[in-house]
């Protein structure tokens, strides 16, 4: 069983068809969508600012998600893919988002509508990216233009792929 912890009053709500490994940290004002997984050592800190997750999202092994206190706040869409290791820190990811390997995200960046994060780039803070993009590097660079209809449908099969790993689990 996850580690699932209130915290300041604050008690994790997850949606329906949720998968949560064992050793997966969850805690204070957390809430996560339906058709979710968080895997393992995923820690998601709602300690000190609310973390607000959509539908059809994975948080791969080892992500971290935090924010800053009473500052920056986690607002994440539907079918997003958080890749392993990343960091996401007080940040928007919109709908339809693949944030690969390491990846860091830093506090009151937005990430649009069907983008796609290289493994490793560090998207800095504050900056707005634009949708149907690659962004790649340190500091993450806008790298190529994708289309949305190609690229939505290969994020929603990553998303879907990750709801068929976790019923492996249940």
């Amino acid at each position: 069983m996850a580690l699932i912890k209130s915290v300041r009053g604050c008690t994790p709500q997850f949606g329906e068809n949720c998968f949560l490994a064992e050793n997966a940290t969850i805690v204070g004002d957390v809430t996560v969508g339906n058709d979710c997984s968080i895997w393992f050592n995923a820690v998601l800190r709602g300690d000190v600012n609310s973390i607000r997750i959509g539908n059809k999202v994975n948080i791969q092994d080892g992500a971290v998600l935090h924010c800053l206190y009473e500052k920056s706040k986690i607002v994440m869409g539907d079918n997003i893919s958080v890749g392993h290791n990343v960091t996401i820190h007080g940040a928007t990811i919109k709908n339809d988002v693949l944030i690969g390997m390491g990846a860091t995200i830093l506090d009151h960046a937005v990430v649009q509508e069907n983008t796609i994060i290289a493994a490793n780039a560090l998207v800095r803070d504050g900056e707005v990216l634009e949708p149907n993009s690659i962004y790649a590097g340190v500091p993450a660079k806008k790298v190529k233009d994708i289309d949305p209809a190609q690229t939505r449908e290969m994020i929603n099969k990553i998303a879907n792929n990750y709801v068929m790993y976790a019923g492996w689990y249940k």
